[in-house]
């Protein structure tokens, strides 16, 4: 009995092994894909008529980001590991680069009053997007060579600290509230991982929520948009417009929907109906019954990339370990945050919905990131069978 249950678990790991990636991940990937498309174009229809006299030129624009974000994440599945251990510096150095060269008045681009976007011909790129991902990368190789000094000597621990502050500086300064609270929330998380003393983590932690409670209701439009947030049918037809039609949106939704291509929210009266709000399209036209198979989705997606972690750190592979950690935190909190957002459960962020809403650099970074996340998979599953 003993030997017919230890060979069926061998028998199991070696099918596992035999794998060239994690098809739980894969599947869950594909169909947030997909769904994202659909979702494309059905809430930008309305927008799409209007500014640009036919109905599919968002979602159009979404096929080529897709297309272009599934051929980098090819090459970046055929790229060792150590190769991103060895360029993590550099590319975060890039970012800063950038992140400093968007502020520039006349070469940031200016949308909805946020400063976030640098302009190469045709082509717009949103810098904090690149910066989630290439934080991870390089935090993920401090910890590799400064682990046990950050777990013990405090300067070690403070000198990524350091690093943070000045970037959410910079993205403040944009302003992107949204996007500083995700790569901190990340960087703490990794630091946890990492096994930082909780005495040194519990300080920093008190210290984080304080500094971003200030900087909430410092600002006249973080504090009206907290406002909203805590009653938005108080002004409806201002501050808290947004949120009161996303509600709608919900209410009508209903246990299975209005029909796909059926919203009446998306008809120009829900702002940002293909890229922060897509969710409340969906949730009116697929219902409760899309709203839990988008969920599924990602904790699918979520529970997968922290098992490909943890069977990375098992191995001893330390930078893959955290990269897969830290990459997907970032999507899952990211995919909570607008889904709370949506749903009136979250202060209005401007984040959009990995994988889903309408957005190039948020859809190609995410490519990209979940390809690294499978390249780790892959590598972890050649090693379990004595390759290297």
């Amino acid at each position: 009995m003993g030997v017919s249950v230890g060979y069926t678990a061998r028998s199991r790991a070696s099918r596992e092994s035999l794998a060239l990636y994690d098809k739980w991940l894969l599947v869950a990937i594909i169909g947030l894909l997909c769904i994202g498309l659909l979702m494309v174009a059905s809430s930008s229809v309305m927008i799409s008529t209007k500014y640009y006299q036919q109905p599919f030129h968002f979602l159009v624009r979404q096929m080529c980001y897709l297309v272009f974000g599934l051929f980098i994440g090819m090459f970046v599945m055929r790229v060792d590991t150590n190769v991103w251990e060895k360029w993590s510096a550099p590319c975060l150095l890039v970012c800063l680069v950038m992140l400093v060269l968007v502020l520039i008045p006349g070469v940031g681009r200016v949308v909805n009053g946020s400063r976030r976007w640098l302009t190469l011909g045709p082509i717009s790129i949103q810098v904090s997007e690149m910066l989630k991902l290439s934080m991870i990368l390089y935090l993920a190789g401090y910890l590799v060579r400064q682990k046990q000094r950050a777990q013990s000597e405090v300067l070690s621990f403070i000198k990524p600290l350091g690093l943070l502050a000045f970037i959410a500086v910079l993205l403040l300064a944009e302003p992107d509230f949204g996007a500083t609270v995700v790569v901190s929330t990340t960087v703490m998380v990794m630091l946890f991982l990492a096994g930082v003393k909780l005495r040194y983590y519990a300080g920093l932690m008190f210290l984080m929520v304080v500094s971003l409670g200030v900087l909430a209701v410092s600002s006249p439009y973080r504090m009206a948009r907290l406002t909203a947030f805590l009653n938005p049918w108080a002004d409806q037809f201002n501050s808290g417009y947004q949120l009161t039609q996303s509600l709608i949106a919900f209410g009508r939704g209903g246990w299975f929907g209005t029909g796909l291509g059926e919203s009446v929210q998306k008809l120009l009266y829900l702002p940002e109906s293909h890229t922060d709000f897509m969710f409340a399209v969906l949730a009116e036209e697929l219902g409760l019954f899309g709203v839990l198979l988008i969920l599924m989705l990602y904790s699918i997606l979520v529970v997968r990339g922290l098992r490909i972690g943890f069977r990375a750190y098992q191995t001893e592979r330390f930078f893959a370990a955290y990269t897969a950690c830290g990459i997907t935190f970032w999507l899952g909190m990211q995919a909570m945050i607008n889904i709370g957002v949506n749903a009136g459960l979250l202060p209005t962020k401007g984040l959009t919905l990995p994988l889903l809403s309408y957005g190039g650099a948020s859809l190609v970074i995410n490519c990209i990131a979940l390809a690294l996340l499978l390249r780790i998979d892959h590598e972890t599953r050649w090693q379990s069978l004595g390759f290297r």
